[in-house]
């Protein structure tokens, strides 16, 4: 699989990498029961299949991810280990409850926890997850703060590169005269594409890599939801609550899995993989993180990152969708 320079760092990723948020298992933002013997099998079959990073974060089961992708890893040769991604700034407490922290003592104790549940002396890229948790705004700290820490942690060795998640251009302007920004990581979508406005112009300038998240809309665009599953997910499956998931977002969505068939008929690939790959697409994009919860998830995604797109297919997608979607994000 090919490689792509991330942003001006030494890091050659494949333009997929496994995302491990619903390998977390169940909490506030969780998938519903997950199995943890499916989710090692995932990660080391994605490995088998070429991709060379995983991201995780934290928060995904309140730690239990991390400690899955460690658990993954630990048996695989050192020189063999994908590049392992994870976050902070999102805490917990022993009731389970979820809050933000910009502090950058709070950093540092979440740093050496991630360094310890993931089994590595070095966290390849260490990101802000958030730089506003929208539930409970951070109390302690600024964004500033958090970077400059970050920047330290970078300078003693315990992370490789640092880069943020849902960050604007302003954020991104303001932190980036502090310490380079390695990379950005936005959701990006067919129908959800706010940031080709302002992010993905800045991060191109910057030469800062991109990393999308959510590619196929949370399994939306995979091709394989549908109204029935909608309504049977479990009660534990945040999307049981999210605005894609449901009217008039959820018809939109499902028309356009449709035609996305249709696209992917002519290339022989799956509507999924039209999917990540028209947001491979974008000049500013360096990777996508599509997630899976079992081995044969992976099969179904694994050629998004060479297919190519035609103008035709492009102008058609645009056709379907508008050039700016103005569905609820």
């Amino acid at each position: 699989m090919e490689t792509r320079q991330l942003g001006q760092s030494d890091l050659q990723i494949t333009p997929l990498g496994l995302g491990a948020w619903a390998i977390g298992g169940e909490w506030l933002f969780g998938w519903g029961p997950q199995d943890d013997a499916d989710s090692i099998k995932v990660i080391r079959h994605a490995i088998k299949k070429g991709l060379n990073w995983i991201d995780t974060a934290p928060a995904y089961g309140l730690g239990h991810s991390e400690e899955i992708v460690g658990r993954a890893l630990a048996d695989i040769p050192a020189a063999e280990r994908p590049y392992v991604f994870t976050k902070c700034t999102l805490v917990w407490d022993e009731t389970g409850t979820v809050s933000h922290s910009l502090a950058p003592e709070s950093l540092r104790r979440e740093c050496d926890a991630s360094l310890s549940r993931l089994g590595v002396e070095r966290i390849d890229l260490y990101q802000i997850h958030w730089p506003r948790w929208p539930t409970k705004p951070s109390e302690t700290g600024t964004l500033e703060d958090a970077w400059r820490t970050l920047a330290a942690l970078k300078s003693e060795g315990k992370v490789r590169h640092i880069g943020v998640s849902n960050c604007n251009a302003d954020h991104l302007a303001s932190i980036h005269a502090i310490a380079p920004v390695t990379s950005l990581q936005p959701p990006y979508a067919i129908l959800r594409r706010d940031i080709e406005v302002r992010e993905l112009p800045w991060c191109r300038d910057h030469e800062v890599g991109v990393l999308v998240y959510s590619p196929m809309l949370s399994g939306l665009l995979s091709g394989r939801m549908t109204r029935e599953r909608v309504q049977q997910l479990p009660e534990g499956d945040w999307r049981r609550r999210a605005l894609w998931f449901q009217e008039p977002n959820l018809t939109l969505a499902l028309d356009l899995v449709e035609r996305l068939k249709e696209i992917g008929a002519r290339h022989g690939v799956s509507p999924a993989e039209v999917a990540i790959a028209w947001t491979l697409r974008h000049s500013a994009v360096t990777g996508a993180i599509v997630g899976a919860r079992r081995p044969e998830q992976v099969d179904g995604f694994i050629n998004a990152g060479s297919v190519q797109l035609t103008d035709f297919d492009l102008t058609e997608i645009d056709s379907l969708t508008g050039a700016r979607p103005t569905a609820v994000k």
